[in-house]
């Protein structure tokens, strides 16, 4: 397996593309964006668990309950939820675009982010729609994820390339994602594309077992949002034999799909509402899968320690701090902590008390812009990580007067 260029178009059979139509005021931001298979394609998601669901959310998963699905449309600047005529705009957005591909508006995803219990207009996807399929390109990777962000300051794409029962598979996507992220399923918009030919059973079961240790382990700032959809679009184009059940074919795509998706949390998480470093919890000698979860999630979710983080401040008793409430039944006289960079890595907890280090040396290596935080159990063999940022004055500043 190796990472390639080209995110959500790098597999064969796929186009995307951007488009500003006007919903949002600022005609330098692109807000309408579409994805396109030549073919039809095996189609599973996962969504957000926040009972208040945006109404894109309740039509994609009546789209897609065959399991099957063509194109994906999605708008920013404008959530489309919590508003009296939501399904009616969602579906007429699919109708939209079926329409323009000549596809049934069943096999559309349909997915809208921005402003939560604000109207959304019609009018400027209708006369959008048409330049933005004239758009559609398998290049257009870029495009799309550029018009699908909201306060992210950068396009988050990633692709993989990967060897499936002796046939080329590129798997590849893009995301969104700054704000009201928290681990809770699925954190952001995401759409993957692959020319893998699997079945629309497996390819959800891969959905959920990916998003389980990828997406589902960032969190920004512990709001999860209305919106949150994942999905996965998968047309078959490689032609290598269709994976029906496990096996070392379906290992290998989840060895690709998790790459992907992880590269894109990653991502999502260092661009963070004013966030200035990634910060990386690696959890390693848990009992299990789920106290590793538990830890690493603590750690990355302590506002204390964020802010510790963005001030370069080796503050470790906030990580036993937060490793003490967050559930998981350790052992906390076992607990070694260290920070780690590309400046170095420093030490300051064993067997879950404190011990000299230099606080210079600390400084620096958390002047990086990556900061891994490196804790290490002691009562067995299980690892897992989590993502964040730090918590800066600048998230107070976006989200003051995110509205208005």
């Amino acid at each position: 397996m190796k990472m390639i260029e080209g995110g959500v178009t790098a597999a064969q059979g796929f186009a995307a593309g951007g488009v500003h139509c006007g919903i949002r005021k600022n005609k330098s931001k692109p807000d309408l964006a579409m994805i396109y298979s030549e073919k039809m394609c095996a189609a599973a998601a996962v969504y957000t668990q926040n009972l208040v669901k945006g109404a894109p959310i309740l039509v994609t998963q009546k789209n897609i309950a065959d399991g099957f699905a063509q194109a994906v449309i999605c708008n920013s600047g404008n959530a489309n939820t919590c508003n009296a005529d939501g399904l009616e705009k969602a579906e007429k957005m699919c109708e939209l675009a079926a329409a323009a591909l000549g596809l049934q508006p069943s096999d559309v995803v349909v997915a809208s982010t921005g402003v939560i219990g604000q109207v959304l207009p019609i009018e400027p996807i209708e006369s959008g729609i048409p330049e933005l399929v004239k758009s559609l390109s398998d290049t257009g990777s870029t495009a799309a994820a550029t018009a699908i962000m909201t306060t992210d300051t950068q396009a988050k794409e990633a692709a993989v390339e990967v060897e499936i029962g002796g046939k080329t598979v590129k798997i590849g996507g893009i995301s969104k994602g700054s704000g009201m992220i928290h681990p809770n399923m699925a954190t952001m918009l995401s759409f993957v594309t692959t020319d893998c030919a699997i079945s629309p059973a497996m390819l959800d079961k891969a959905i959920h077992q990916v998003t389980e240790v990828t997406f589902n382990m960032i969190s920004v700032d512990g709001d999860t949002s209305t919106n949150d959809t994942f999905a996965v679009l998968a047309n078959g184009a490689a032609e290598n034999q269709e994976i029906a059940g496990e096996g070392p074919d379906y290992d290998a795509f989840i060895s690709g799909l998790e790459a992907v998706c992880r590269s894109l949390a990653k991502k999502m998480a260092g661009d963070g509402e004013g966030a200035t470093k990634l910060l990386v919890c690696q959890v390693s000698g848990a009992v299990d899968w789920d106290m590793a979860r538990t830890v690493s999630k603590g750690v990355i979710c302590s506002t204390l320690l964020k802010a510790a983080m963005f001030g370069g401040d080796a503050n470790w008793g906030r990580v036993l701090c937060a490793i003490g409430y967050c559930g998981a039944a350790v052992d906390v006289n076992k607990i070694d902590v260290s920070f780690c960079s590309s400046l170095g890595q420093v030490d300051v907890c064993k067997n879950g008390a404190g011990i000299p280090f230099s606080e210079e040396k600390a400084a620096q290596v958390l002047s990086a812009g990556e900061i891994h935080i490196l804790v290490d159990l002691h009562l067995g063999e299980v690892s897992g990580e989590a993502y964040g940022c730090d918590l800066t004055y600048d998230y107070v500043k976006i989200n003051g007067d995110y509205r208005t």
